[in-house]
């Protein structure tokens, strides 16, 4: 690849090369601008480890990652303490992915990743639609004065694809402002995940697709190890149920972040956050 990758373990069923994989995984250990608890750049490294606890056969999908061709990366290589020249380098890596004619799963990392890479995913599908699950809107216009903050991403995103474009689910925790700019301008539903998915993949029809989830969507019961976790979110159930649902939907790229193993009490996020990966690259990989 063009793009210095490191090769620091793999994810469970990852092998053959990256030439022939239609799946590619893609670690981004970035977290600079992480306000509550830091340590997600350790993040893709931990949901690797931990992936070995899982088979390699879901049950729910009938599907095993022997069938798939998939291929891990690595970590992307990327400069302490640089925001913006590691959103450049991100956003070139991403680019070149989707030129390959890949389907890229990114692992964070922090949220503010995803906005570089969905740029990267506009620029080669016009008619994109971002899919984004989180406890938080995200839709500050800054953040103690920073417009680039994992606080704003989605903000940004909004401003980039047009907030119609972007469509919010399970979001229980932002401002009185977000709350307000989310209901009235992009599609915002508050503490709820399957049932307007449910409605909504059939109208996307062969639309292009980025799925952004942010692992704090999911009630810290169930994924404490997590940089901002907010009580009254799903459970895992309901998040991999959103994975099957868009399975009959058109997914061109998706990142899962913001898992923080230094919180992380017996790797249970981590084990969450491989078993989505799992499933979606189950789900949506030819």
């Amino acid at each position: 690849m063009k793009y210095k990758f490191n090769q620091t373990g793999k994810f469970l069923g990852s092998g053959g090369e990256y030439k022939s994989a239609h799946t590619v995984l893609a670690g981004l250990p970035f977290d600079a601008t992480t306000s509550f608890r830091p340590g997600a750049r350790w993040g893709p490294q931990a949901v690797r480890n931990v992936s070995e606890v899982l088979e390699e056969y879901s049950p729910r999908l009938n599907r095993d990652l022997s069938e798939v061709s998939f291929y891990d990366a690595g970590d992307l290589d990327l400069v302490p303490g640089r925001v913006e020249v590691n959103l450049e380098r991100m956003e070139a890596a991403a680019a070149a992915l989707f030129q390959d004619g890949k389907l890229p799963l990114f692992l964070g990392g922090e949220h503010l990743i995803s906005y570089p890479l969905i740029r990267a995913a506009r620029r080669h599908y016009p008619d994109l639609a971002v899919l984004h699950f989180d406890a938080h809107a995200d839709l500050r216009e800054e953040y103690l004065g920073e417009r680039l903050s994992h606080a704003t991403v989605m903000r940004l995103v909004a401003e980039e694809i047009g907030p119609g474009n972007l469509y919010q689910f399970g979001i229980r925790s932002g401002t009185w402002g977000e709350f307000a700019y989310g209901q009235e301008e992009t599609n915002f539903f508050m503490d709820v995940i399957t049932q307007p998915l449910a409605r909504l993949v059939p109208e996307f029809g062969s639309r292009p697709l980025y799925v952004s989830i942010d692992i704090d969507v999911v009630d810290p019961a169930f994924a404490p190890g997590t940089g901002t976790p907010e009580p009254g979110g799903c459970t895992p159930r309901e998040i991999l149920e959103a994975i099957y649902l868009l399975s009959r939907a058109r997914v061109v790229a998706f990142d899962l972040v913001e898992v923080c193993p230094a919180f992380d009490q017996a790797n249970i996020t981590s084990a969450l956050a491989a078993k989505i990966l799992r499933e979606a690259i189950l789900a949506w990989s030819r």
